[in-house]
């Protein structure tokens, strides 16, 4: 082992996951789909882990499957940058904000839970997350409008809306459902050229 104080890469891949995940945690108000923005602004724009149409398929699978999206988004991507030991340091850097303002907001909200300011503090922040959540729609409308065409996006949009919003189904229904759709859909043949 030499004397070298210097970070190898793997440590700072680790350094680099855990403060990327733990700013997640701490900004990400609101819950895990509130955290979705600040995700793709760490691990597409500012790390470059991912690119857009990979950050949209994790995206895609973490919905479809169970649990809360605030750490399956966080495992995955953080064991695909470091491994298993990535996986567990994103994760906990994403829960140790929370798990520790519970402990303490808890203690205060209890105390002063009667208090104008106290009671605003949660109402103030949901139109920031409406705005985070409404960019977030538009980049992804724009993504598939570029692979798509506008039609079948607004198409595919209004067709889910319906499901979900007035028919209850589950999104992660719908999400399967076109996934499997993609899967099963015949792959046209190409004609061989001579």
């Amino acid at each position: 082992m030499s004397g070298s104080t210097a970070d190898t890469p793997a440590r700072a891949r680790q350094r680099d996951l855990f403060m990327a995940f733990l700013r997640i945690g701490l900004l990400g108000f609101g819950g895990g789909p509130a955290m979705i923005p600040l995700v793709q602004q760490e691990v597409v724009k500012r790390h470059a882990w991912l690119d857009d149409e990979e950050f949209a398929d994790i995206l895609a699978i973490a919905n479809t499957l169970p649990g809360p999206i605030a750490t399956k988004m966080p495992g995955y991507i953080g064991y695909r940058v470091g491994g298993v030991a990535g996986c567990i340091n994103a994760v906990l850097a994403v829960i140790l904000p929370t798990i520790l303002a519970m402990i303490v907001l808890l203690g205060v909200f209890s105390r002063y839970r009667d208090v104008a300011w106290i009671q605003g503090m949660g109402q103030g922040v949901v139109p920031v997350v409406m705005v985070m959540m409404g960019q977030l729609a538009w980049d992804f409308l724009n993504k598939s409008q570029l692979v798509l065409g506008w039609l079948i996006s607004l198409t595919m949009a209004a067709v889910a809306g319906v499901l979900i919003y007035l028919l209850g189904v589950h999104p992660g229904w719908v999400v399967g459902g076109i996934l499997a759709a993609a899967l099963l859909r015949p792959v046209p043949k190409q004609e061989a050229t001579s």
